[in-house]
């Protein structure tokens, strides 16, 4: 046994971190250089070059650290004796230490992970393999801080004056004043963000078109549930309920957005459409307008300083241009539409896609008697929700750090370690469901497993869609109880139907298109303009020079524009550093 390499995990991590402090003090970037694997990398947010980025390979991090560490004044790193104690993990297949760490900049409190491989823990010979700088806080502005000075007195003398109640909804409704910022969507994406916000004392003003808190969700089809477990989804500051499902019903979400934005104290106007604003360069603030649903219809024109879209990765639907498809005379509608399958038992409906929609409204329709085809328009991936689905989001299982800290190693994992690890655990997902997987392709469905065999979440990030979790309508598929056919078999549609190449026939009553939906950049050239949306150029989608999601959760091209989507897991996750650089910049802060 090497006694060497078995070193306890907190003096492995010491002797690091006296070395790169000793480094840094030097401002000895080979020092630093020293310290790093030559395959490291080095993900910022936020709290040493100001966004999100991550840097790769030890010539390239000695030289950006050192320079990022004098830009953000960055010192004092050291392990965390308020979080998780220094340990042995295994990350994508290595063996590892891994550290939670704490640092100061000149504006605030930092939060960082470093990973160092077993096999390099010898006596000074440690060298980090990835390395996380977050920013956790800024000084004087501390969510403690903003809630400490924001109490009310323990009581008040005039008992008949406005109570709680009182001047919570006359502060909701902005009369005399503008919202610091404003959100547009009041899904998961904008409620998570208000909160972060309000929790900063920055003023949110959420603005929806549906009628009801929650109807996002309310509104979809009848037996929609969350594919992945609860236990990775929380809200911010506001867990679910212990007793609550695995696997969460789409109206107990609704009703959650709906509880939650009433405990939170959210600003929110439903029935209200944003149609558009435009940026006053030297006011530094947008003219917003906004249509409200009322019976005599409400026009406001707000002046917030920001602007967060949060119509989520999936706002728009996409409905893609299928020739003659106008010929057809029967009931065309897009997943987002389609609400129940027992209106059409017995009759024949056709679902255009094979994602995650298109097999929950295929198994929904089956259910209700109706005679179901998937039509297949691209390769998918397909993975059994257990185990395999849920294998991604290990770290949220089982007993041991809070949710705080798994969700600051979540966000710790740089790009190209997260495809190794996903490429692991995707090829133990294909071993789970070899007997599935070889029967759809009996049958003549055919399957991908993401790029480079990664799995389904760098497909989620990379183009929001194109897998199914199977919770039974890829059973019906392999045993030929929901129907099969090739959209490229396909020859042309009629008032009735549509004809295959082949000269046969197939009659159709209904026609789901569930070709999933447009990106939040679809949105930026109808709202804001041309130049706008040249300035901001794509959203979502990974940003090879960065390597990571382009344009969200950071300032963008455009001054005052931010985006914010996601999972649930992600909003949690990153709506903290969205609020994070909104509050710097309503406080004058300047960030690196």
């Amino acid at each position: 046994m090497d006694v060497e390499l078995n070193r306890d995990a907190k003096h492995v991590v010491g002797d690091w971190l006296a070395g790169l402090n000793a480094a840094l003090l030097a401002n000895d970037a080979n020092g630093v250089g020293a310290l790093f694997r030559p395959d490291a990398d080095w993900r910022d947010i936020v709290a040493l070059t100001g966004t999100i980025q991550t840097v790769g390979d030890r010539e390239r991090i000695a030289r950006r650290f050192v320079d990022a560490v004098a830009a953000s004044g960055a010192h004092g790193f050291a392990v965390d004796p308020e979080r998780h104690p220094p340990r042995d993990v295994e990350r994508a297949g290595e063996p590892c230490v891994e550290a939670i760490l704490t640092f100061e900049t000149r504006v605030g409190t930092g939060a960082g992970i470093v990973r160092l491989k077993r096999s390099d823990c010898r006596a000074g010979e440690a060298r980090a393999w990835t390395f996380l700088t977050s920013l956790e806080s800024l000084r004087g502005h501390e969510e403690e801080t903003v809630a400490e000075n924001a109490e009310e007195p323990a009581f008040e003398r005039d008992f008949h004056g406005p109570n709680w109640l009182d001047r919570r909804r006359e502060s909701s409704r902005y009369a005399d004043r503008e919202p610091a910022v404003l959100i547009v969507g009041g899904g998961h994406a904008g409620i998570t963000a208000a909160a972060r916000l309000k929790a900063l004392g920055v003023e949110a003003l959420v603005v929806d078109r549906m009628a009801r808190i929650g109807d996002n969700w309310r509104k979809r089809y009848h037996g929609l549930k969350l594919h992945n477990q609860k236990h990775s989804n929380h809200f911010p500051y506001l867990p679910f309920p212990k007793t609550w499902p695995k696997y969460i019903p789409k109206d107990k979400i609704a009703n959650w957005l709906e509880a939650y934005v009433e405990t939170m104290e959210i600003d929110f106007w439903t029935g209200t459409s944003f149609k558009g604003a435009t940026w006053d360069p030297a006011e530094k603030r947008w003219t917003a307008e906004l249509d409200m649903d009322v019976a005599d219809g409400v026009h406001r024109t707000l002046h917030p300083r920001h602007i967060i879209m949060a119509t989520s990765v999936s706002g728009t639907p996409n409905i893609p241009e299928i020739p003659t498809l106008e010929n057809f005379k029967g009931t065309i509608v897009h997943s987002s539409k389609f609400g129940s399958g027992a209106e059409w038992r017995d009759r024949n409906v056709y679902v255009f896609g094979t994602g995650t929609s298109a097999h929950d409204i295929a198994q929904d329709l089956h259910g209700n008697g109706a005679h179901v085809t998937i039509v297949q328009r691209s390769p998918t991936l397909i993975v059994n929700v257990e185990p395999g689905a849920q294998l991604y989001d290990g770290i949220y299982y089982g007993k041991g750090p809070t949710l705080e800290d798994r969700d600051l190693i979540n966000v710790s994992v740089p790009l190209r370690v997260m495809k190794k690890a996903h490429k692991l655990l995707t090829d133990q997902a294909r071993a789970h469901d070899a007997p599935l997987l070889e029967a759809l392709e009996r049958v003549g469905f055919r399957l991908e497993f993401g790029e480079d065999g990664t799995g389904w979440p760098l497909k989620y990030r990379g183009r929001g869609g194109g897998y199914y979790f199977n919770v039974g309508a890829s059973d019906l598929v392999a045993r030929r109880e929901i129907g099969l056919i090739q959209y490229a078999d396909i020859a042309a549609f009629g008032p009735g139907g549509f004809t295959l190449k082949d000269g046969t026939e197939r009659p159709a009553d209904l026609i789901v298109l569930a070709t999933g939906y447009k990106g939040q950049d679809h949105l930026v050239e109808q709202l804001f303009g041309a130049d706008v949306a040249r300035k901001v150029g794509p959203v979502w989608g990974f940003d090879e020079r960065t390597q990571e999601l382009r344009n969200m959760w950071i300032p963008t091209g455009q001054d005052g524009l931010w985006f914010q989507g996601g999972s649930f897991a992600q909003c949690r996750m990153y709506s903290k550093y969205l609020a994070l650089q909104i509050k710097a910049a309503e406080v004058g802060l300047t960030l690196p």
